[in-house]
């Protein structure tokens, strides 16, 4: 698929590739074990102008398309899922619903420092009682004079100790059903009311944040809500149709970054006096990881093409993700397993992306649910 890039992608992909080979690579473990969010690995990505690649320059993004997005996100995830999470979640979630739904009031005041990389932000839908069936919320805002009350808790909230702002979906009308969800924007540092209540402990992924914040009493001016009243759920809809395209490129580089390190190893060691490339079980393993990872970039490619011409897009988002998600998983533990004991030590990198891999299938939606996106889609 890397044949038809145009060359300014082709230069962009290079850029951040020799980026986090440089910077990140030799401290994706390092950080990962003291469970650190690298903020200068951040102040860095927004020297090279990629914190806002699908942004207009208007509001102080790079202006690319999707296609270039996705390729920025599967060289993090080559190097550190971490990282590369962390940065899907403020671009697709934190940082595209602002330019979709908006005011320009509201872009230039909150989408602006997010595209330049001044801070990172966040997206809180998911809450404690709920997860496939995101719709099922009890965060609400009730609206009082010229102001909007949240009060609520949500769970699994990617960058929450760390964003300068985040995009909370609240209940506004209890009897409207999907209707009567709406969307705000959050100061996490300004706004009383708003707390971390705790930072994750996980298997993976832990120099990416994952929290749980309390919302209780917070009062936002009218202009925080984001587009409409009710208009919330629809949002939601359209933002996922963008985020999976975000993982399944994440899933993508995990997996590639999995292969490479296995193939690499295979072609150093011996075993019975001979490379362990040249058994037939480890080149087969090998050739199977690479075309996993081959089919999985095609089908991402496929879906940032679709989106970026404007034509529905949903079921080819879905089956990247799925796709993907699963070829990292698999492509991750065939490298741990290339590896032998030394692929289960924290020495090599591949027990990193097993262990990262996993959320890629939960995150944005189970396999499960795409399953089931995907058969809707399929007049199933």
């Amino acid at each position: 698929m890397e044949f038809d890039l145009p060359d300014e992608h082709r230069m962009i992909r290079e850029t951040v590739r020799d980026f986090c080979e440089r910077e990140i690579e030799p401290i994706a473990q390092e950080i990962e074990d003291e469970h650190r969010f690298p903020a200068e690995i951040f102040d860095q990505l927004a020297d090279l102008d990629v914190m806002g690649v699908p942004i207009a320059e208007a509001y102080g993004g790079l202006g690319g398309d999707t296609l270039m997005y996705a390729l920025v996100a599967e060289e993090l995830g080559r190097v550190s899922g971490a990282v590369g999470l962390s940065y899907v979640a403020h671009t697709s979630l934190a940082s595209k619903p602002i330019e979709l739904f908006g005011s320009e009031a509201q872009k230039e005041r909150w989408l602006r420092p997010l595209a330049e990389g001044e801070y990172v932000g966040g997206w809180a839908l998911t809450e404690p009682s709920s997860g496939s069936d995101a719709s099922d919320m009890d965060t609400t805002a009730r609206k009082e004079g010229d102001e909007w009350v949240l009060n609520g808790t949500k769970q699994f909230i990617t960058n929450a100790s760390e964003a300068g702002s985040i995009l909370v979906k609240a209940v506004t009308d209890s009897d409207a059903g999907y209707d009567g969800i709406s969307t705000f924007i959050v100061d996490p540092r300004e706004d009383d009311g708003f707390e971390v209540t705790t930072i994750w402990d996980k298997m993976g992924l832990n120099a990416s944040p994952t929290c749980e914040i309390s919302l209780e009493n917070v009062r936002l001016p009218e202009d925080r809500l984001l587009g409409e009243e009710g208009e919330g759920w629809e949002q939601t809809k359209k933002t996922l149709d963008g985020g999976r395209i975000s993982i399944a490129a994440l899933s993508t580089g995990l997996a590639q970054g999995a292969y490479e390190h296995a193939k690499s190893y295979s072609k150093e060691r011996e075993q019975f006096g001979q490379l362990i490339c040249e058994f037939d079980a480890v080149r087969d393993t090998i050739v199977d990881m690479h075309r996993k990872t081959e089919r999985a970039r095609l089908l991402t490619h496929r879906a940032a093409r679709t989106y970026d011409r404007g034509d529905p897009v949903t079921r080819e988002s879905a089956l990247a993700k799925l796709d993907a998600s699963e070829a990292a998983r698999e492509v991750a533990e065939d490298a741990v397993q290339v590896l032998g004991g030394y692929g289960y030590t924290t020495d090599f990198a591949p027990q990193r992306f097993y262990r990262d891999a996993k959320l890629m299938e939960i995150g944005e939606g189970t396999s499960e649910i795409q399953h089931l996106v995907i058969g809707r889609e399929l007049g199933l």
